[in-house]
């Protein structure tokens, strides 16, 4: 985004089975009266906490018409985006959700700001829902500072436009075409009076997507607009419409930063302690596999990240419960919105359908967060 301003039954048994239903009603009614229900902003920098650890912000800065957002237990959605800007200008709002720290408001538990050489990964995961009646970029922001400032604006912001619609285009002006994260990008590169812009514009329109952001952090480095020693201090995700914007949605979203430091809890993990187990059944042609994670370790999960490759000759159709980067040879596989969280000594499960050639083989070397993992 462009910097905003603000950024046998006997009585004791009748009444034991009495007591135990109202213990049951009572637990029934507790959860129901803890269910979040959707929350609307329509402050132009009004904020509220999903998922009890990232902040949905309004962020509406560049128009004085009114827009409204929806926080839902997984994202937002725009309910209200009046009035328009010119296109060859700033947009008018980035509405969006995010992990870290924005003008001195940090998301619950965040471990960001985090000096780049510490962090080994920062897998993330999105899916956003579009409308075509308005002109707007989807787009991850991810800030970078060679201090680690929770306020004003940072030194370098990284845009990740995974769609564009209309006559609009990022800060600055091309640099040539790059592959980050096994896909194509278009690199933009410019400043915007108050910080370096580096942008990566997909050529068509990518409705969700897993990766791991310090593959984009890296590309600053190597670009000379950053260095191993500044801060990742936000990883935002959302919308900058000009015009209109009602509908749009980030449908889902996770962000998770694993630091080379033990222990910690939140949004951090040290040196990740990990055993995978992976069964299949295979048939001519074809097999199905169910990945089982145990987090070995002493502290939890807040966000995974299972690196393979698969052996030559496999492709994979489908997939649950996890989003995959490729369907063949180097995959990562992260966590969804639902299952990012795993306690020490716990287990997540994933699973994929695919085609083989020749004589079937498993999987090795498996990677969780970075860190090797022992094989069931």
């Amino acid at each position: 985004m462009r910097p905003s301003p603000h950024h046998a039954r006997s009585a004791r048994g009748l009444l034991g089975a009495l007591l135990t239903s109202l213990v049951s009603l009572a637990a029934l009614l507790t959860t129901v009266s803890v269910a979040q229900a959707d929350t609307t902003i329509c402050q132009p920098f009004g904020t509220t906490t999903v998922q009890g650890r990232y902040v949905v912000q309004n962020n509406r800065w560049g128009t004085s018409a009114a827009q409204c957002i929806t926080a839902t237990d997984s994202g937002f959605r725009i309910t209200q985006a009046d009035g328009s800007v010119p296109t060859n200008g700033a947009p008018k709002s980035y509405p969006s959700v995010y992990n870290g720290c924005h003008y001195t408001n940090c998301s619950p538990g965040t471990n960001l700001p985090a000096q780049l050489s510490t962090v080994s990964t920062a897998p993330s995961s999105i899916s956003y829902s579009y409308v075509n009646d308005a002109v707007y970029d989807a787009a991850y922001d991810i800030w970078l500072d060679p201090t680690p400032r929770t306020d004003g604006v940072n030194r370098t912001e990284i845009m990740i436009w995974f769609n564009k619609v209309g006559s609009i285009q990022p800060i600055g002006s091309p640099v040539g075409n790059t592959t980050v994260g096994g896909r194509d990008w278009q690199v933009w590169s410019g400043n915007n009076g108050s910080n370096d812009v580096l942008s990566f514009v997909a050529p068509s329109a990518l409705a969700s997507w897993s990766f791991d952001v310090m593959d984009f952090a890296r590309q600053a480095v190597s670009r000379g607009l950053a260095q191993n020693n500044w801060y990742l201090t936000s990883v935002q995700a959302g919308f900058e419409p000009w015009q209109n914007g009602t509908g749009l949605a980030v449908t889902s979203f996770s962000s998770a930063v694993n630091t080379g430091s033990s222990g910690g809890s939140g949004n951090s993990s040290g040196s990740t302690a990990c055993k995978v187990g992976y069964a299949t059944s295979v048939w001519q042609g074809g097999f199905t596999a169910d990945v089982t994670i145990t987090n070995t370790g002493s502290s939890p999960l807040s966000g995974w990240n299972l690196t393979f490759t698969l052996p030559s000759g496999q492709q994979i159709t489908n997939a649950w419960n996890a989003n995959l980067t490729s369907s063949s040879g180097a995959v990562t596989a992260s966590n969804t919105a639902y299952n990012g969280e795993v306690a020490a000594g716990g287990q997540v499960t994933f699973g994929f359908q695919g085609t083989a050639d020749g004589t079937f083989a498993k999987p090795s070397d498996f990677k969780l967060n970075g860190s090797a993992c022992t094989t069931a």
